[in-house]
């Protein structure tokens, strides 16, 4: 499997408009943040979670040909405002991008991309095939998804766990139900969005609190916010298996036997 972090920004990305704190005026390119989404290459097909504003710049940046399907974590602008772009996909491959979300989001899909499913026919839009999910295992193919459904505040949201692999964005809270699908992951991404306390997301010390509890062989961090300071320095302050990821970073993990 392979691992790519398409962005790991915040919903404002770094650096942010009009900011000119030192995050956001530097040039380590490590402190440039993209919308958070990612792609995992697995089973021989490409998925992608979450289409932010940036999925167009990210899919030219990683040269990506091909994406199989679309995994949505939940309804929020700064995870489906790019959805437009697969229409690229349908014109190459000449079918429908599987789309895998909640009827929630589902439906916010169709208020925010009404063209797309207004049944006119209208030439350009992109083609998507929605595909209900709920807080059950699912298959892409032949690719097992198990849901991780947390809270974002107030917002039902889903991470993902792919074998060993596990991804979760925009989070505040998870049960103990839940956790139980996280745990003794060789790969966690998880939600970090700055160092003090946050009312939708956690915060450095939640993160590592929950890394602690669940024990992955290796965590990252994303959906990380100028508040958060420079990547270089964070790292210096994190465990040894605990990082900030940053965009265009890659992961390959080997399948468990």
């Amino acid at each position: 499997m392979k691992i790519t972090l398409l962005g790991t920004g915040t919903s404002q990305g770094v650096p942010v408009i009009a900011c000119s704190c030192d995050v956001c005026l530097s040039d380590n390119q490590k402190d440039k943040r993209l919308r958070s989404s990612v792609m995992i290459e697995v089973d021989g097909q490409t998925i992608v979670v979450d289409t932010g504003p940036d999925f167009r710049q990210q899919m030219l940046r990683e040269n990506v040909q091909k994406v199989d399907a679309i995994l949505f974590t939940h309804e929020h602008k700064d995870h489906i405002a790019g959805m437009d772009d697969v229409r690229a996909f349908n014109h190459k491959w000449k079918k429908d991008m599987q789309i895998f979300t909640t009827k929630r989001v589902g439906d916010a899909l169709k208020r925010e991309f009404h063209y797309v499913f207004s049944g006119d026919d209208c030439p350009g839009i992109p083609r998507v095939n929605i595909n209900t999910i709920s807080n059950t295992p699912f298959k892409v193919n032949e690719t097992e998804i198990v849901p991780i459904e947390v809270m974002h505040y107030k917002t039902p949201v889903f991470g993902f766990r792919i074998q060993d692999f596990v991804y979760i964005t925009d989070v505040s809270y998870i049960s103990d139900k839940e956790k139980e699908k996280i745990k003794d992951a060789d790969l966690l991404i998880i939600d970090s969005l700055r160092k003090k306390k946050h009312i939708s997301h956690f915060n450095l010390d939640e993160s590592l609190k929950l890394i602690e509890e669940v024990s992955p062989k290796k965590a990252l961090f994303t959906h990380i916010s100028h508040f958060m300071g420079k990547h270089d320095d964070l790292l210096q302050e994190l465990p040894e298996n605990v990082s900030p990821a940053f965009d265009g970073e890659t992961i390959l993990l080997t399948k468990s036997k």
